[in-house]
């Protein structure tokens, strides 16, 4: 009769080892009872984490409301876990307030009675300081900037340069020298002296409700686009403020921007130096005026190299700069209140 063969040794054989083995399970089974039954602060604190950012808007900026609901965020500009509102009964809920300047009245009585803990108040403005009242009564209100500003909390420009592979250039047919849409004209802005004195040496199409030549929204760009050269002058003189007037009025239509402004220097922080001309690289408005009407064919198209390399950018839906909240909120400081809000505006 053969001999049964041995089985293979196994350290489960051995009391000891196997008593530690089950006590280790044990204690396992135990902790992870524990976690079940008394979730842990970092566990809600990762559920919070996948709750989406809600950020409530007190008043939109602009007169009219866009549509909003569902994740806009996410659908028109692919910026995920954020929810955008203006239902003020879910102030308790919103981790961000966005109030836009443009909507704020003078004294605190229409702002929000408490301020949830936690929760993170937004101050917003498109405006020149010149154009912004009223400033001083927002000491120790809000935690954040959101401005045209680069040292804003939040950045939002007017618009930008964004790399084009494309390496084409458009110039398009010129009929006239000089354009200029303007609006709103007080002879007290700087601007409104360069131009009057400029128009001595050279005549400006002048367009827009102050010359009583308004233009419809689709009518701007095909009409300053004939022109050589637009007059992109600001209506003040501050760090930063470049608006719609380069960025859509001049780059975008294909003409060459005249620029009144911050210097050169600034405007060299957006856009490439031989993009645009300042009116300070001339010693007198005499000797840019003879610059822009014997500039040569050849010298002109230098001035749309950029072309090859980039195309604008225009920042026009205030729901895309909002979103934008959502993608700088894990990055920007906690606990802070600008304790004068105008003395950081004009500095």
């Amino acid at each position: 009769m053969a001999q049964a063969l041995p089985l293979p040794w196994s350290p489960w054989g051995r009391p000891g080892v196997k008593a530690l083995v089950t006590a280790g399970l044990f204690v396992t089974t135990l902790w992870n009872l524990r976690r079940f039954l008394n979730p842990s602060k970092g566990s809600r604190e990762d559920s919070k984490h996948m709750e989406p950012l809600v950020v409530l808007v007190w008043e939109w900026p602009s007169k009219q409301v866009p549509n909003i609901s569902g994740d806009v965020c996410r659908e028109l500009y692919s910026v995920t876990g954020c929810q955008l509102t203006t239902e003020r009964q879910l102030l308790h809920r919103a981790d961000v307030v966005v109030f836009p300047h443009v909507r704020l009245h003078p004294g605190q009585d229409r702002l929000p009675k408490e301020r949830p803990p936690g929760q993170n108040w937004v101050w917003v403005s498109l405006e020149s300081p010149s154009n912004s009242r009223a400033l001083a009564g927002w000491n120790q209100t809000f935690n954040w900037v959101m401005t045209y500003r680069q040292d804003s909390d939040i950045f939002i420009p007017y618009g930008k340069l964004v790399p084009n592979r494309s390496a084409t250039v458009n110039i398009p047919a010129k009929t006239n020298l000089v354009s200029w849409v303007i609006s709103n004209y007080h002879r007290t802005q700087k601007r409104a002296e360069v131009y009057k004195n400029l128009s001595r040496y050279l005549h400006v199409n002048v367009y827009g409700r102050a010359n009583k030549k308004p233009l419809c929204k689709d009518c701007l760009l095909p009409t300053t686009s004939k022109s050589r050269f637009y007059l992109a002058f600001e209506n003040s003189i501050h760090r930063d403020y470049i608006t719609e007037k380069l960025w859509r009025n001049s780059l975008l239509a294909g003409t060459v921007p005249v620029v009144l402004g911050p210097p050169r220097a600034n405007y060299e922080q957006f856009v490439p130096a031989d993009s645009f001309i300042h009116v300070d690289d001339f010693s007198s408005l005499e000797e840019l005026a003879t610059f822009l009407k014997t500039m040569n064919s050849s010298r002109y198209q230098q001035f749309f190299d950029w072309q090859r390399r980039f195309s604008v950018k225009l920042y026009t839906d205030w729901r895309e700069r909002i979103c934008t909240i959502c993608t700088a909120y894990p990055h920007l400081p906690r606990g802070r209140l600008y304790p004068n809000l105008q003395s950081w505006f004009n500095s």
